[in-house]
Order: C-alpha cells, then sequence, then structure tokens
C-alpha cells in the first residue's frame, strides 16, 4: 500500500567515482501527484542523483524504487512511463516541431498526439517550423513536448525554463501544474528559486552529496518560523533612541545613517508597535517593508557551508 501511494522511494541513495562519492546516503520519497524539487549547487550531487532515478546511471549502493521497479535493470515498461528533459538536448535541427514530436511517438505504446502537444507548449503556430529556425525558449517549449510525448506518469525536468522570457516561463508553469492536477508526477531541478517557490509541493536542498534539508517552499530550513525582518527610513528629525520598546528577542541596526533593519520573533507585534509610534508622532517611515526570509536566504544559508565542496567530475 504504502508503494502505490508514491512514485518514487529513494533509501540510502550512494554513488562513489573511485574514492570519491558523490552521492551519500540520500534517503526521500516522492508523492504521486507530486512536484518535488532538487535544489543545489553545481556538484552536489543532484545531477547523478537524477540519473540514477531515470536508468541513466547505477548506484553503487541503496535502493531505488521507479513506480514499482528498479531502474537500474532497463526495462521497457518503465520507460514507457517515465519522460525526461535534459537540460542540454540536440534534436534533428532539420526536422519541423511536428516531425520531431510524430518520430519520438513511434517509441511509445500509447503516444499523445503531436499536435495536441505543440498546443500544450505554446507552439502550435510553429508546427511546420524546423527545429534550427526556433528560438531558445522555443526549442525548449519543444523539449518539453518531447519529454510528453509517451504520456509519462513521472516526468523529470532538468532546468526545464532556462532561455524563457518571464511570459513563457509561467506558461510553462501552468503546464507542469496542470500535469499534476491530472495525476503526473514531477521531479525538477532548477537554479530559479521564484519557480521552485511556485510549482513545489516539497524542497530537497542538497550539498556535498547529502540532502541537507527537506520540506515545503514555506517551511523549509524554519522559514516560517525565523523571525520577521523590518525595514524602513527614519525622517531627519528622529533617532534609533526614539523607536518604542519591540519586546524580547528584537535586533535593532543601523547599517547607514537613517536606515534601520529590525529582526523581531514576532513579526505583526513589532510592526504594529513601530507604526503606531509613527502615526502618533506624525512620522513618515520610508519604505517600510516586512518579510520573512526568502526561499532563496534559506537556501544560501543551508549551503554555504558546503560551498567548497564539488561532485567529482563523471568519468
Amino acid at each position: 500500500m504504502w508503494l502505490m501511494l508514491h512514485a518514487i522511494d529513494v533509501q540510502d541513495l550512494r554513488r562513489s567515482y573511485g574514492a570519491d562519492e558523490a552521492v551519500r546516503g540520500v534517503s526521500f520519497a516522492v508523492a504521486r501527484g507530486e512536484v518535488f524539487c532538487l535544489l543545489g549547487p553545481n556538484g552536489a550531487g543532484k545531477t547523478t542523483t537524477t540519473e540514477i532515478l531515470e536508468g541513466h546511471r547505477r548506484a553503487t549502493s541503496g535502493r531505488v524504487d521507479v513506480l514499482g521497479f528498479d531502474p537500474a535493470r532497463v526495462d521497457r515498461g518503465l520507460r514507457a512511463r517515465i519522460g525526461v528533459v535534459l537540460q542540454d538536448t540536440a534534436l534533428p535541427a532539420e526536422l519541423t516541431a511536428l516531425e520531431v514530436l510524430r518520430m519520438h511517438a513511434r517509441w511509445y505504446p500509447r503516444p499523445r498526439k503531436a499536435r495536441e502537444l505543440l498546443e500544450l507548449v505554446g507552439l502550435a503556430d510553429r508546427a511546420g517550423a524546423r527545429v534550427n529556425a526556433l528560438s531558445g525558449g522555443q526549442r525548449r517549449r519543444l523539449d518539453l513536448a518531447v519529454g510528453l510525448v509517451g504520456d509519462p506518469e513521472v516526468l523529470f525536468l532538468d532546468e526545464p525554463t532556462t532561455g524563457f522570457d518571464p511570459s513563457a516561463r509561467r506558461r510553462s508553469w501552468a503546464t507542469i501544474r496542470a500535469l499534476c492536477e491530472s495525476g503526473r508526477t514531477v521531479v525538477l531541478t532548477t537554479h530559479f528559486m521564484d519557480e521552485a517557490q511556485a510549482l513545489a509541493d516539497r524542497v530537497a536542498v542538497m550539498a556535498a552529496g547529502r540532502i541537507v534539508a527537506q520540506g515545503t517552499p514555506d517551511e523549509l530550513g524554519g522559514r516560517d518560523t525565523a523571525p520577521a525582518q523590518i525595514r524602513f527610513t527614519l525622517p531627519g528629525d528622529a533617532a534609533l533612541a526614539d523607536l518604542p520598546d519591540l519586546g524580547a528577542g528584537v535586533t535593532v541596526a543601523a547599517p547607514e545613517p537613517g536606515a534601520v533593519e529590525i529582526s523581531a520573533p514576532h513579526g505583526v507585534a513589532a510592526a504594529h508597535a513601530l507604526t503606531g509610534w509613527a502615526l502618533e508622532r506624525g512620522l513618515e517611515l520610508r519604505g517600510f517593508a516586512v518579510s520573512q526570509p526568502t526561499l532563496e536566504d534559506v537556501y544560501l544559508s543551508l549551503t554555504t557551508d558546503h560551498a567548497d565542496q564539488r561532485e567529482p567530475e563523471l568519468r
């Protein structure tokens, strides 16, 4: 029953290249219909981990289960049920977008219709265009369509929106969300924090071959309970010493004249005290803003200690 609820189950995954260990005891599970995002700096082990899940690389030890299969054992039953969108692809330059999809469709027992896929990724009007005539963003959208040809249950996306303009990125996000709403599972690797925030149900941060944190984008690394950051500029006739008492655990800093940065464990109460104080005195707190640490803040904090450790070059 447990495996029926999970598309992917990874337990104590390890991969070594000689004396170098690229993946060091990684464990996680991905629920059906979930977008699971792997974040990490270059060399963290993300690529090796996803290649093992895709069946393109073998684990040194540990257990990997994808849709009930061991991907290390090449099985057409699994190949027909997963889709892969690599970061770098080389589609035949002289074929049209429609011809590329029809060519790939021959490899699957129940492929999706080529024109339907072009419509899904926003390339319906480029069906007759050759690959070498497409822009970089259009080629990435065609890559996504190729990954969907077999109507996969699990889709692996490696930096899927690289080269997209903002409008195209958001259209692609909508496509990915629609896939998950229909029961598909997505494993996403990206360097775009806004993409992870917008798409991921859960995030795992990798550093130096290990997962150093897992959780929802809003909760990762204690982000939801971290102190609020309050920033504003005091008018010239007010000083730090004039600020009201903001309670225990609050720190106040002035990085430059007039600028105030406050870290407060109870952000709403601190903001209320500050705005009430300013209104009573007729003061304008320019640029007043309250925020929690961003996903990027948490990511950088989690990975900084491992910045000098890199995954070995593949041999």
